[in-house]
């Protein structure tokens, strides 16, 4: 099948469920687990938002008018906590109140090990799988995404914001506690809460105390020893058994390949 790929749609089961989009089918991934699949770069990139080719993808798919006129590729999506509507300055202010001044969540995630993120409520669990979490609890809700960007900084000072996609691929973390963690959380950081209730309303910046953690379960037959990581870009064709899925990430027996970062790529996809 030829055509242009998206990031893998994802539903939560045991284990997760995948599918690609090449085009406009969806194509059924578990299935394929431990059967061949090919990937071939056909040489040509089509904006995920316009359609037009592109020589180089920006942002997972874009094209670069599409770059630097989008809101979802201004730099505000990457640290919310510099959200510039209320300024006046907002790429496309209509797209951010679907978006940006929507119920967001701050949560903790155990992938390669415990991080704060931050999602808007309709991507819940979407977000958590997408990063490769074995674990996910929910520990705030805020009005907007500004205000979760205020409080990830704060709790950020205390759990790392980031993923180690190469641990994450190599087997689920190590079991932890979160309702705990959440707990010491909102004590260590209670000054800083209190500070954004009193600024934004007790409201809108709204401890969960009885949020139950999600565990998830990837649909995975073997987990690579060593991760090597494909690139399309560099290597047109790339071919091996489907050993699993996880996060956003193919893995075969000949390396690992983000799905996600070739949004838009024209593939010719064969499962065999």
């Amino acid at each position: 099948m030829i055509g242009n790929i998206l990031k893998m749609k994802v539903q939560l089961s045991s284990p997760v469920e995948y599918q690609l989009p090449v085009d406009d089918a969806l194509i059924d991934l578990n299935p394929h687990i431990g059967d061949n699949i090919r990937l071939d770069y056909q040489g040509e990139i089509n904006c995920v938002s316009c359609g037009r080719k592109t020589g180089k993808s920006y942002a997972q798919g874009h094209c670069y008018p599409c770059f630097i006129r989008l809101a979802e590729c201004d730099m505000c999506i990457v640290k919310p906590e510099t959200c510039h509507y209320d300024a006046g300055t907002c790429r496309e202010p209509e797209w951010a109140q679907q978006h940006c001044m929507q119920p967001h969540y701050v949560y903790l995630a155990n992938s390669s090990g415990i991080k704060v993120g931050i999602t808007r409520g309709s991507q819940i669990p979407t977000r958590w799988i997408d990063q490769g979490a074995s674990q996910a609890l929910a520990i705030f809700r805020v009005a907007n995404r500004y205000q979760s960007g205020l409080l990830e900084v704060a709790i950020k000072q205390h759990v790392s914001d980031r993923t180690d996609w190469r641990k994450m691929l190599k087997g689920n973390a190590e079991q932890r506690d979160l309702a705990s963690m959440r707990d010491e959380l909102a004590e260590v950081c209670g000054a800083q809460v209190a500070d954004l209730q009193a600024r934004f309303g007790n409201e809108n910046i709204e401890f969960l105390p009885a949020e139950t953690m999600v565990d998830i379960e990837y649909p995975v037959e073997h987990y690579p020893e060593k991760v090597k990581s494909l690139n399309l870009d560099k290597t047109p064709l790339i071919e091996g058994v489907l050993m699993g899925i996880k996060g956003q990430y193919l893995m075969l027996d000949s390396g690992v390949i983000n799905i996600r970062k070739y949004s838009g790529y024209k593939l010719d996809v064969d499962l065999i």
